[in-house]
């Protein structure tokens, strides 16, 4: 038997270069599932995704869905792509292990906790006070290097980090400080901001964008005096739950979430083509 896509769709190509477009799963022509593949909207043109991978119920576990993601490799490399990128819902095992068992590795992974039970206790004696007009630029020009390093540091081309770090600081802060709900809260050491926690409200709830803790102050609990903050605040504005992302190697701030009841909720996976 044989696996193919079969497109449902014209291929949708914009100004910028960007491309997506679904198909069908077949075999021999017979219809047993669905694919959508699409360029990456902030790495560009060169990085694609696996939007949406089904295979229908009766023909699951035959191998359907591994021909189809190799399949889709394949038209993904006919566009040009040097990536692939996928994001894999924490409870699909299944599409888990064929991840694995295809060269996916994880980078990071969505985590979120419900705001349930008792409201955490605040640390004795702590002092916080939102961003201040003075800070934010220096802040912000500071964490898109930081924010383009970190995916850098994990593979991604330069060029692409700082490309997707300009976007999604634009995306996100089109109002810079006065963006409206949008939080961002200075934890002060004595007199000086010894971390900072930018946190979102959406439909969902609260979403933890930036979490950071200057050197010279790291090990005291800062970390997590922060994200304390946030749920306290949440909970106060009657939000039922928070969430944030973390990457896979970065073990003393998923040891920290983890402490505090996140769990994860998907994963973030990416394979060079």
């Amino acid at each position: 038997m044989t696996t193919t896509l079969r497109p449902t769709a014209p291929l949708h190509r914009s100004a910028d270069g960007a491309r997506s477009r679904p198909f069908q799963v077949c075999v021999n022509s017979r219809p047993v599932g669905a694919i959508e593949l699409a360029t990456h909207p902030a790495y560009g043109p060169t990085v694609g995704q696996i939007r949406s991978l089904h295979i229908d119920e009766p023909d699951r576990r035959r191998g359907r869905g591994t021909v189809a993601a190799l399949a889709a490799e394949e038209v993904l490399r006919s566009w040009r792509c040097t990536r692939v990128e996928a994001q894999i819902p924490a409870d699909a095992a299944t599409a888990l292990r064929l991840a694995g068992a295809l060269g996916y590795v994880e980078r990071n992974r969505g985590m979120a906790k419900e705001l349930t039970g008792p409201a955490p206790v605040l640390p004795a004696g702590y002092r916080a006070r939102p961003m201040d007009e003075d800070e934010y630029p220096v802040w912000l020009a500071d964490t898109k290097i930081k924010y383009a390093r970190t995916w850098m540091d994990r593979g991604v081309p330069e060029e692409q980090a700082y490309a997707k770090s300009e976007s999604d600081h634009a995306r996100l802060l089109p109002d810079g400080l006065g963006t409206p709900d949008m939080w961002f809260t200075c934890l002060l050491d004595g007199d000086d901001v010894a971390g900072i926690i930018w946190v979102a409200g959406q439909e969902e709830g609260r979403y933890v964008y930036w979490v950071q803790v200057e050197e010279a102050y790291r090990g005291r609990g800062h970390g997590r005096t922060l994200m304390l903050l946030a749920e306290h605040e949440a909970r106060q504005a009657g939000v039922e739950r928070i969430a944030l992302n973390v990457f896979s190697d970065n073990t003393p701030a998923r040891r920290l979430y983890e402490s505090l009841d996140y769990r994860p909720v998907s994963h973030s996976v990416y394979k060079p083509l």
